[in-house]
């Protein structure tokens, strides 16, 4: 790790209470060294996956540190709280799906413990927020060096919750991919790497799910290749295939959200 402990904070806390703003104060209390650099805190309330994506894709642009998510409509419950080892820094949230894309992206487990030991927690754990409680705290111990195995006994990475691999089909007209995310322009990400778009012709076909009319595109490089208005299908900046509108959104223009599948055909 660098001389400067660097943390990041990924949450669907939103910024309209103090639910962040304790997190940093935590941190500081234990580890008033470190710079900690906020992600996002508006993913949607308990959406795992959005989160899940934002995190898997930011986290190889980040300084090497502890890197903190929380998404945890689980809080409080049988869920684990763990901590991750990769060769590209550490993790720290729930178990429920949302970390294991990031080790991923990070070069994959190499080390994970549950988070149990009394003395690396707040010395009371709300049942609701252990952002605050249980992931600030050990991230900020972890952070000035302290050892990941003085957090809590080992896990096995193969028993760690992983979501369900999101839908991605292939045919001989192009393809079905379910979205990923939505950003906040409107851009719809879907789970189909780049490659997917290499045999299809420069004007595509985007179908939504019915009976959502479909809608001509143009496969383009970036949004202005499309005329303002119109649709353009583009590789984007994680590697993935996405939808956008020149001047608008597509998430609107298609009436799609994340879990919708969507058709891309020549």
């Amino acid at each position: 790790m660098s001389v400067t402990p660097w943390i990041s904070l990924t949450t669907d806390y939103g910024l309209v209470d103090g639910f962040v703003a304790a997190c940093h104060g935590v941190i500081a209390r234990i580890a008033p060294a470190a710079r900690v650099i906020d992600v996002t805190h508006q993913v949607p309330p308990a959406d795992v996956r959005r989160g899940a994506a934002v995190l898997a894709q930011t986290v190889p642009y980040l300084p090497v540190g502890v890197h903190v998510a929380v998404v945890d409509p689980g809080v409080g419950t049988a869920r684990r709280g763990v901590a991750l080892a990769t060769p590209g820094g550490l993790l720290v949230g729930p178990d429920n799906g949302l970390l294991p894309d990031a080790a991923d992206a990070l070069g994959g487990v190499t080390a994970a413990v549950e988070l149990t030991e009394p003395r690396w927690l707040a010395t009371r754990v709300s049942a609701t927020f252990h952002g605050r409680d249980v992931f600030a705290p050990v991230a900020a111990r972890l952070a000035l060096g302290a050892p990941l195995t003085e957090a809590g006994p080992p896990v096995d990475p193969a028993g760690l919750v992983r979501l369900p691999p999101p839908v991605v089909a292939r045919d001989g007209e192009g393809f079905t991919a379910e979205v990923l995310t939505v950003d906040g322009f409107g851009n719809v990400q879907l789970a189909a790497p780049a490659e997917l778009l290499d045999p299809l012709p420069a004007a595509v076909r985007v179908s939504p799910p019915a009976p959502a009319p479909a809608r001509s595109a143009v496969r383009g490089r970036t949004f202005g290749d499309a005329p303002a208005g119109s649709l353009v299908v583009y590789v984007d900046s994680a590697a993935l295939v996405a939808v956008a509108v020149n001047g608008g959104r597509a998430a609107d223009l298609l009436g799609v959200a994340p879990g919708d599948l969507l058709r891309v055909a020549g």
